[in-house]
């Protein structure tokens, strides 16, 4: 049985477009094979991170204290066989909750460790999945450089350890009178890869 974390960070709940992906991914898994756990990192009261907090971190970290209760969502993402991260495309990246989070699992000894020659990630999982949804177009476009959401994840992915990093994208569905066909054609990617972690 192998973990899969899904990171929610679909700020509009099931009115999201992102979240039908993520729906469509999850329910694409195996449940023989696959065990689930989903993280709501806005329910779970995550904050940013603030003096007082860094230096108790710092604390923690300095005494080896890397099982406080404090750091489980770092001990969690770290844990994970496979992540997948749902977030719409905001702002030119992400809902600011998704950087919360990543704030509060980027711990040295937990999801990566410095080395003399640099860092190293630490997380097990083989596969980041970035699911996400954009209102326009990012891709083979000009502009595409502007499209910070799935850069900066796939900088992440590198820099926690992951083997492999998979972005799925509905894109462009603000520009068409119905996007339910470019919906269900995300999905149906969402669904593909789900299947073929299995393999």
């Amino acid at each position: 049985m192998r973990n899969v974390l899904l990171v929610d960070c679909c700020v509009r709940g099931e009115a999201s477009r992102t979240a039908r992906l993520a729906r469509a991914f999850l329910g694409a898994l195996d449940p023989a094979a696959f065990h689930v756990t989903v993280v709501d990192p806005a329910a779970e009261g995550l904050t940013p991170l603030t003096a007082e907090r860094l230096a108790a971190r710092d604390g923690l970290l300095a005494r080896g204290e890397l099982g406080d209760a404090s750091l489980r969502f770092a001990r969690q993402f770290a844990a994970a066989d496979e992540v997948a991260v749902a977030a719409p495309f905001w702002d030119l990246s992400f809902p600011a909750i998704l950087k919360v989070y990543i704030e509060n699992i980027s711990v040295s000894g937990i999801t990566f460790e410095t080395l003399e020659d640099g860092l190293r990630g630490m997380c097990r999982g083989k596969h980041l999945v970035f699911l996400t949804t954009r209102g326009g177009q990012y891709d083979g476009v000009p502009w595409a450089r502007l499209e910070q959401g799935s850069r900066y994840m796939e900088a992440m992915s590198e820099f926690f350890g992951f083997e492999k990093y998979v972005c799925i994208a509905a894109e462009g569905l603000d520009m068409v009178p119905d996007p339910e066909e470019l919906l269900l054609a995300a999905e149906a990617k969402a669904r593909a890869l789900a299947a073929e972690l299995a393999k």
